[in-house]
């Protein structure tokens, strides 16, 4: 990888692409420690120190700390991303959105603009929840109207602002724009949590304990990544056969080539789906004040991650359970709407395709299935490790970070994603190089 980007530097244009994400990311960096007027920042980390659940602090990781900083971009791209995965679900349920991921570029075009107005009503919507719900609390230094317009306002154009960002790098910069705002916050908030277990396991601990510890730490963190790796990197191809058939004089066709299925087809969507699922009523709760006790306050307990694993508690453990059979089950449900077999099977049999051994038409629909399924299970299986590894450390060992198994996935397939784009604009490079000599 370091190979490569010392390469990517001696070519001019992809140099000033780099160096425009850069000065891009630079700003969004900046943009993370200004404060929204009008805010007590005092309380709102008072109030963030009080939390024991993980919601937030995942929250706060993936905004590069915007939240807990309560900067203008305290919203972050969260709006942008739940936007984005909504019109993605909707594609399949309204037939117009449908045809219009199938109209091409002008379709794309249309979808996208679509996207960034839902982002903008969800960027409302949860401004709005936050200045008048954590307002009352002791959020604004004032509650009046002004200081809730401002924030309201404020937070909204910072989402806003970090959307076009995202857009304007994947335009000019190097790789996928939002994904790239994504894993700088995760990566940016990495120092402080390595100092964080640093602190809590290997400080002021005897030599050979503190050196134990620290090779513990490094291996996890490693077998986590390289797992990932793997999970990302993981294709099953099924062999596909074209017959031969004439055109005009010519016998054409013949060639042979696969269906290549990852792995992890639905990346890290049901991770999120999952948290989000759970964490949303506490979320909802804690936004509404509400500290009560009774039958709501233990079923929150249960939603709760802080009280995953914990020896003390092992009922709460329940929702750790529960969190798994999510993450499989939506595993399978953003598969099944990603990835049709029926449609591949027909146009293999259009262009005269078909796997060896399986007749064309609804066998090979069945086989599809029948070999996506099995992938989808080995995937979910490997996501469900790694996302549900931090949390045991967390609850057995007391491992306090904010990133976990979802950042890793995130970073990694980003990374991974991003160098192999870079590879592929220095071949191109390369390519007319070689044609204009």
């Amino acid at each position: 990888m370091l190979t490569t980007l010392k390469n990517a530097f001696k070519i001019k244009e992809i140099r000033d692409k780099i160096l425009f994400t850069f000065a891009m990311l630079v700003v969004i960096r900046i943009g993370s420690q200004l404060p929204v007027p009008g805010v007590n920042g005092e309380y709102f980390k008072s109030w963030f120190a009080a939390q024991s659940d993980g919601a937030f602090s995942f929250f706060d990781a993936i905004t590069g700390g915007s939240f807990l900083n309560m900067s203008i971009l305290a919203l972050n791209i969260s709006p942008y991303i739940t936007s984005s995965i909504i019109i993605q679900l909707l594609t399949i349920a309204i037939p117009k959105l449908e045809e219009m991921q199938r109209d091409g570029e002008d379709g794309r075009k249309k979808i996208v603009a679509i996207t960034r107005y839902v982002t903008i009503a969800l960027a409302l919507i949860q401004s709005t929840a936050m200045a008048i719900g954590f307002g009352r609390q002791g959020y604004l230094t004032e509650f009046n109207a002004l200081n809730v317009i401002t924030a309201i306002v404020t937070l909204t154009a910072g989402s806003a602002f970090l959307m076009w960002i995202g857009e304007r790098i994947t335009e000019k910069g190097i790789g996928n724009g939002i994904s790239i705002v994504l894993v700088i916050n995760i990566i940016s908030r990495l120092p402080e949590d390595l100092s964080n277990l640093f602190e809590q396991f290997v400080f002021g601990k005897a030599p050979a304990t503190a050196i134990l510890a620290a090779a513990i730490i490094f291996a996890i963190i490693v077998a986590m990544v390289v797992l990932v790796i793997i999970l990302n990197d993981g294709v099953r191809k099924i062999p596909v056969q074209y017959a031969n058939k004439v055109q005009g004089r010519k016998m054409v066709g013949g060639n042979t080539s696969s269906i290549p299925l990852k792995v992890n087809t639905s990346g890290v969507i049901p991770v999120i789906f999952a948290q989000s699922l759970l964490q949303l009523p506490i979320m909802i709760s804690s936004f509404a004040g509400y500290k009560g006790t009774g039958i709501w306050s233990e079923i929150l307990k249960y939603m709760n991650s802080g009280y995953w694993c914990n020896p003390s508690q092992l009922k709460y453990t329940v929702g750790l359970l529960v969190y798994i059979v999510l993450i499989v089950l939506f595993a399978y449900f953003y598969t099944s709407i990603t990835f049709n077999p029926l449609m591949i099977a027909d146009n293999m049999k259009k262009q005269g395709g078909f796997i060896p051994g399986i007749r064309p038409g609804k066998p090979t629909s069945d086989y599809l299935n029948k070999v996506l399924n099995y992938v989808v299970f080995i995937g979910a299986i490997g996501l469900t490790i790694i996302a549900v590894l931090p949390y045991i450390f967390s609850g057995v060992f007391k491992a306090s970070v904010s990133f976990g198994g979802t950042s890793l996935i995130i970073i990694v397939s980003v990374v991974l994603e991003t160098v192999k784009q870079l590879e592929s604009q220095m071949l191109v490079r390369n390519y007319k190089g070689f044609l204009e000599s």
